[in-house]
């Protein structure tokens, strides 16, 4: 599976472990930036994120910024993108079974490291259940086609 990564200047700091753990589950990691810690603005590598999942480059993407809220709106203007932050691994994991995300998105400055790859691995792990679920995710769509 390849993964494809982003982030801004404040989330940089995770990349490398997050990628490191990535890359230890037997995934490709796909790293859309940012490169170093120098101020930076998160929509950039949101929407490079997105567009990486909606276009097959990559199968699902993770993005980070100081909340992870600013990365995962830009990521959710990308046509197809179903973004979720979430802060622990419960959330992470009904969101890929109900909602099917396929992005995942966090705050550096609120989860560390470990914290961060326990949701990440939830959200991994879970698969989309379909049934019931199947046509909320296609009324979603919906409400995003008719915005086109």
């Amino acid at each position: 599976m390849n993964i494809a990564i982003g982030c801004d200047h404040v989330g940089f700091i995770l990349k490398a472990d997050i990628i490191g753990h990535l890359i230890s589950r037997g995934m490709t990691v796909t790293d859309k930036g940012a490169d170093e810690n120098t101020r930076t603005d998160y929509p950039i590598y949101g929407k490079a994120v997105a567009d990486a999942v909606v276009s097959g480059e990559a199968d699902l993407g993770i993005v980070f910024c100081g909340s992870g809220i600013g990365i995962s709106i830009a990521a959710n203007k990308v046509h197809g993108i179903r973004a979720v932050v979430c802060s622990e691994p419960y959330s992470a994991k009904l969101s890929r079974e109900h909602n099917n995300t396929n992005i995942l998105s966090f705050g550096s400055r609120v989860v560390g490291s470990e914290l961060a790859k326990m949701i990440i691995d939830a959200w991994l792990d879970a698969e989309f259940e379909g049934g019931r679920h199947q046509k909320r995710v296609e009324m979603i769509t919906a409400i995003e086609e008719a915005q086109q």
